[in-house]
């Protein structure tokens, strides 16, 4: 298939502003064709990408955390971890205890049906990365990974006031 040029591809009938708007939309429109993809796959196993985020964080880390840790650590800002945290509860992947030392924070903990589930999971989530992006080049994805590290490193200092 040919490829398409984002002007094309948005019906845009005039040309972008800058070239930073056309970095900035190319990103913004490759993310959510990404997101999507995922999205779908998560679906079939009656889960969104915020609730597989929050419960990998958990694998990750190996122990239980506080709400708040995980909602530092998420992939997109999840203003309602304590949403995700509940309905996760609900379906008993993650279980959420009140902590000793501090009464006012609960941590919590993936179940066992929870890291059941995860590793179902990691096989399809795998096939799904290399088919979205295994046709480009180790290079190629090494250079974008930098790439989109230094934009996130700048919007961090810009945010910071720096």
């Amino acid at each position: 298939m040919a490829a398409r040029s984002l002007q094309t591809e948005l019906k845009k009938k005039h040309g972008f502003d800058s070239i930073e708007q056309e970095a900035m939309l190319s990103i913004l429109r490759t993310s959510d064709l990404l997101e999507n993809r995922l999205a779908r796959l998560l679906r079939q196993y009656d889960l969104t990408p915020s609730q597989y985020n929050a419960m990998r964080i958990l694998r990750g880390e190996g122990q239980p955390m506080p709400c708040l840790e995980i909602a530092e650590r998420m992939i997109q800002v999840a203003p309602a971890i304590t949403r995700v945290v509940d309905q996760l509860v609900e379906r008993e992947w993650i279980a959420k205890d009140q902590s000793e030392e501090d009464r006012r924070v609960y941590l919590v903990r993936l179940t066992a049906r929870g890291k059941a589930l995860l590793r179902r999971l990691d096989r399809p989530i795998l096939q799904l990365h290399d088919s979205l992006l295994g046709h480009f080049r180790r290079g190629d994805l090494q250079k974008l990974i930098s790439i989109l590290q230094s934009a996130r490193d700048h919007v961090a200092e810009e945010a910071a006031g720096r």
